[in-house]
């Protein structure tokens, strides 16, 4: 069985690609970055390394790399693939889309073959969708016709916490011990092989926004509220009582909206709650804030993981104080080395938080929410100056 899987950083390789390869597949990374792309083909595999005590690890054989800027090789390759998936950044899947496109079309026209299923496996509500819907833009007509029956692109849920690192071999990667990833079963076509360790439901959006809403949330508001006081990784800004209590505060606000929407179990959210808080303070761990708090915009936009649950909670009366402090902690995330935070930056500067809040989170003037956060970030500011 042969799986092609875009992105060889270190969640393809420490997650995605690790799985699959448990699971027998022969795993085809494809990546633009060179130096990546020759050791993954000339070694043929790699270690993963957990983050726990013993330091357990895992060889990973059976892989290989292509490059990615060679579309044809990499059309090739999905041709033949008994599945794809990716782990590049939501921002990235339209620039492969054209390259999956070309593989797609040349799998249609061979002779029959069994259903392909595509994965995006990304920190996004529909991954999968969206990247089907940028891989349609550069099909004919009749190829779409013909990709309905035979092409799936079933949504899913990741969560893995895997830092930056540097380690003498390139290749190996360190990751937490906890995983999770939840596969739409109602997308999937035909007879397929299940991924060993992969969750599949057929109802997938409350498994996304429960994952979104709570790991990626409390882990981006220890990095917003770290940074202003200064930390420099998650595991310390953790061990401060304060950030602490913004964190879970935000995660019961977050919590009590997926509660409500969902009938998720309330004991068992809340145990999963105080397990996400666990595994920001692995020992074994290092996780830069700047990492972690990287890219503001698409954090604060209004479909991601600190507006969204906001809003959502907001129309359910529910008291949002501590989403909305992330919130505004986000605005004032000034990291010279990240573009995103150099945009809003400037654009505050130039325009004020007022119209920063508006274009960034879509919260008009009018909005409660939005003279809330400005309030925030008007304490916040005052606070750190």
């Amino acid at each position: 069985m042969k799986a092609v899987h875009f992105g060889a950083g270190n969640i393809g390789r420490g997650f995605i690609g690790l799985l699959l390869s448990k699971s027998g597949y022969e795993v085809t990374f494809v990546d633009v970055n060179d130096k990546l792309v020759n050791l993954l083909q000339s070694k043929g595999q790699y270690t993963v390394t957990l983050a726990n005590e013993q330091a357990d690890s895992v060889i990973v054989d059976h892989v290989t790399a292509i490059d990615g800027k060679n579309n044809a090789l990499v059309a090739e390759a999905i041709a033949e693939a008994d599945i794809v998936t990716t782990a590049v950044g939501v921002s990235v899947l339209k620039h492969i889309a054209a390259a999956i496109a070309e593989g797609i079309e040349l799998r249609l026209s061979r002779e029959s073959r069994p259903p392909l299923h595509i994965i995006a496996c990304e920190n996004a509500i529909g991954g999968s969708t969206q990247l089907k819907n940028h891989v349609y833009e550069h099909l004919s007509d009749a190829a779409k016709g013909q990709a309905d029956q035979s092409i799936a692109f079933p949504d899913a849920a990741v969560d893995r916490i895997v830092p930056l690192q540097q380690h003498e071999d390139p290749l190996l990667v360190t990751v937490e011990p906890f995983y999770e990833w939840t596969v739409d079963r109602s997308a999937m076509r035909g007879d397929f092989k299940e991924i060993a360790g992969v969750h599949y439901v057929d109802q997938l959006l409350p498994y996304i926004e429960r994952k979104l809403f709570t790991v990626n949330t409390g882990h981006c508001i220890a990095a917003y509220q770290g940074f202003l006081s200064g930390y420099e990784t998650i595991q310390e800004a953790m061990k401060d009582p304060t950030i602490v209590a913004e964190v879970k505060g935000a995660l019961l606000e977050s919590g009590a909206m997926l509660v409500k929407t969902y009938s998720f179990d309330d004991t068992s959210h809340q145990q999963y709650v105080e397990q996400i808080l666990e595994r920001f303070i692995n020992p074994y761990l290092t996780d830069e804030i700047v990492r972690v708090g990287r890219s503001p915009i698409r954090k604060i936009s209004p479909n991601d993981r600190l507006v969204r649950p906001a809003l959502l909670a907001y129309n359910l009366e529910i008291p949002v104080p501590h989403l909305a402090r992330a919130i505004a902690a986000a605005l004032l995330f000034d990291e010279s080395s990240d573009p995103e935070s150099v945009e809003l930056q400037a654009y505050i500067h130039n325009h004020g938080v007022h119209a920063a809040i508006e274009k960034y989170t879509e919260l008009t003037k009018e909005h409660p929410l939005h003279a809330q956060i400005a309030n925030e970030y008007a304490g916040l500011k005052e606070k750190r100056s």
